[in-house]
């Protein structure tokens, strides 16, 4: 079967373990440059074990490999800053990017929510780990219920949280506060990240709060379980925590909210945890895997739409 091929931008572990996925787990891409900037990289060294491509020279570097014309599909695994100018050179020469940076130029994309409405994107991004984990459970409150205020707490190992992720935490922030707007459909959303030091390393914990109107806890715990399953399907060690909790409020004790007034209706907590699959990073950075293992199934539904048009890359 003919297969898209695919560059990955970005040699350290996000990249690395996004190499792992897409070598161990083949579909319909094929893995065909890795690029980096150390020469020394542990992920460029791994690549060329296996016969990728590589180059330690960047963007620049990647236009110059034989393969280059041949791409369909670039990831982007640096940084935001860096995203922007990668960004600018593949657009113009019809690759489409994958972002798993939270530059946040293309649209905002979680694969069981709303993967399907940018499939003709140039640019689609991953939004951030907390937002893979915790948009899924905001969007299947508000597909049966009208979500006013949703909040989520991703905490973290610190071990998993590398020079990057610590560099963009201020992104992280807003750029998941947006999205759990955008694509989880709060009217108004905020999100907190937490880096534990705690030794031996935790695996990633997420907890969402919502509150929402106009649907009763059965529907909602029920929008919720079918919406873990679909993130299960990419993401094996997702899962919850425990049930799913409500509190109640009504006329006589609203909830008062500062800055929002007050409130009637269902607060809905959800606890979640994310075990990595290991495939090159350690089960507890589940945080990391998830974004790899989202990044992957993306670049498999653009790849497909790809190949029924006859696009670049076949």
């Amino acid at each position: 079967m003919a297969r898209v091929k695919a560059a990955i931008i970005g040699s350290g572990n996000i990249g690395t373990d996004l190499m792992m996925k897409m070598l161990k787990y083949p579909q319909n891409m094929e893995l065909a440059a890795v690029v980096g900037i150390d020469p020394a990289s542990e992920g460029l060294a791994m690549a060329r074990e296996r016969g990728i491509a590589t180059t330690h020279e960047g963007i620049e570097g990647l236009r110059k490999l034989a393969c280059y014309g041949e791409i369909g599909i670039a990831f982007d695994a640096t940084s935001a800053y860096a995203h922007k100018v990668h960004d600018a050179a593949l657009r113009a020469d019809g690759i489409q990017v994958v972002d798993l940076t939270p530059a946040a130029i293309g649209p905002f994309t979680v694969p069981p929510v709303n993967m399907e409405a940018h499939l003709d994107q140039p640019n689609v991004n991953m939004v951030t780990c907390g937002g893979q984990a915790t948009i899924p459970m905001v969007a299947a409150v508000s597909q049966v219920a009208k979500v006013h205020y949703a909040e989520i707490v991703a905490s973290v190992s610190s071990r998993s949280a590398g020079p990057g992720t610590r560099a963009n935490i201020d992104e992280f922030t807003r750029t998941t506060a947006r999205a759990i707007e955008e694509v989880g459909g709060a009217s108004r959303g905020k999100a907190i990240i937490i880096l534990n030091p705690a030794e031996p390393p935790m695996i990633m914990r997420d907890t969402v709060f919502t509150l929402s109107e106009g649907a009763d806890e059965d529907a909602i715990r029920a929008s919720v379980e079918a919406m873990v399953k679909k993130v299960q399907a990419y993401v094996p060690g997702y899962r919850l925590k425990q049930q799913v909790q409500f509190e109640r409020y009504g006329d006589n004790n609203k909830l008062k909210i500062p800055g929002m007034g007050e409130f009637a209706g269902v607060k809905t907590m959800i606890l979640l945890e994310v075990e990595g699959a290991g495939d090159y990073l350690p089960s507890y950075s589940g945080n990391l895997d998830i974004m790899t293992a989202a990044a992957k199934a993306t670049g498999e539904l653009l790849a497909a739409r790809r190949m029924q048009q006859g696009g670049i890359g076949q």
